[in-house]
């Protein structure tokens, strides 16, 4: 019997929040990078010889960085926390842990330079060094969290013009697909019952995947299973001119993903290779999990020059399912497409276990 809309999906968050993962190593790099020129303008800024600037730079490089990646570190730890908070006491919270872990890192800097001598000769006056530490600390991490909020706000646009633009798609299955499935179930119906039961269910998930809530996440056993009954759909209607091949290895079928994923790159290859070559071809779809990545790739024959290929509807319909993922998994996935000796390949990567 067929689960209830929904059922077995997970529901989808404010995805990104407001601040971003600092526990992802790509931000993570982008914390060093920011750090390491914030530390290069003010090594330039001061009043340094050229003789002392190595020195100068590498000194003020190390306790630039301690504050950053140790402030990286705690809002990575406090994120389920900060979650729940809204944007700007988040953001708030955020910012006063900055001024905190930048007194603490610059205390300990300071004791550190005076007991082995020179804390009055490098650094000043011990207040007068925690001022200065403390104003630039407060005007960048203000200025990075409104870099940040400007961010969030662009990307959750991004998202609901994904979404709304998804819902619009899939609202409508493909006219003629529906029109041929259901001449294909009532040929099969008096000759061959139990494939005819068999295209009504494939045919109903289809319809009842189409449906669902954009918002929601869904998995990837789920969207594995919705690909193979539309693959039986068209196998019944194509016949011998289709021919599919599976290669999946070790997927994770609990790893989830944005839903009809899937579907429409596999309705994309059969209408745009598939359909139009004379002879029919053939898709191949891989799946492997490597390095806490799940890469899938649909390759499919490609008809001979002038009768098909991929049109401006086809790279519409990707470049959303692009958006979709970059939504969802906050740019941590990707989605290529490709050549390989003659054929087209569509490749689809995203992490899993994903903590959003």
């Amino acid at each position: 019997m067929a689960e209830e809309p929904g059922k077995n999906r997970v529901q989808t968050e404010d995805r990104g929040g407001f601040l971003p993962n600092f526990c992802s190593i790509r931000n993570t790099f982008m914390v060093v990078v920011t750090a390491e020129l914030l530390a290069m303008v003010l090594t330039l800024s001061a009043d340094v010889s050229p003789q002392g600037l190595p020195q100068e730079l590498g000194l003020r490089s190390l306790y630039v960085q301690w504050i950053a990646l140790a402030s990286a570190g705690l809002l990575c730890a406090l994120r389920p926390w900060l979650r729940r908070l809204k944007n700007v006491q988040a953001g708030l919270v955020g910012w006063l842990l900055v001024q905190g872990v930048t007194l603490l890192v610059g205390e300990i800097a300071y004791r550190l330079m005076d007991q082995a001598g020179h804390g009055e000769d490098m650094l000043g006056d011990h207040r007068l060094f925690l001022l200065r530490s403390l104003g630039v600390s407060a005007i960048v991490a203000a200025l990075g969290l409104r870099y940040i909020q400007v961010q969030y706000l662009w990307r959750r646009q991004m998202v609901a013009e994904s979404q709304a633009r998804w819902q619009a798609l899939q609202s409508r299955i493909r006219p003629h697909f529906l029109f041929n499935s259901m001449n294909t179930i009532a040929s099969l119906t008096r000759i061959r019952p139990e494939i005819a039961e068999q295209a009504v269910q494939d045919l109903a998930d289809l319809f009842r995947a189409s449906l669902s809530r954009a918002d929601r996440l869904s998995t990837l056993g789920d969207e594995l299973e919705l690909a193979r009954g539309y693959l039986r759909i068209e196998g019944q209607r194509l016949g011998d001119r289709l021919r599919v091949e599976w290669d999946l290895e070790d997927l994770p079928e609990e790893a989830v993903m944005p839903p009809l994923m899937l579907q429409p790159l596999l309705e994309n290859a059969v209408y745009h290779g598939i359909e139009p070559s004379p002879g029919g071809g053939a898709i191949l779809i891989t799946g492997r999990y490597r390095r806490r990545k799940v890469n899938l790739s649909i390759r499919n024959t490609q008809p001979p020059a002038g009768g098909g290929g991929h049109s401006k509807g086809n790279r519409m319909a990707l470049d959303n399912i692009r958006q979709r993922l970059d939504g969802a998994f906050e740019g941590e996935a990707r989605l290529t497409m490709s050549e390989v000796e003659g054929d087209y390949q569509v490749r689809l990567v995203f992490p899993h276990p994903w903590k959003p």
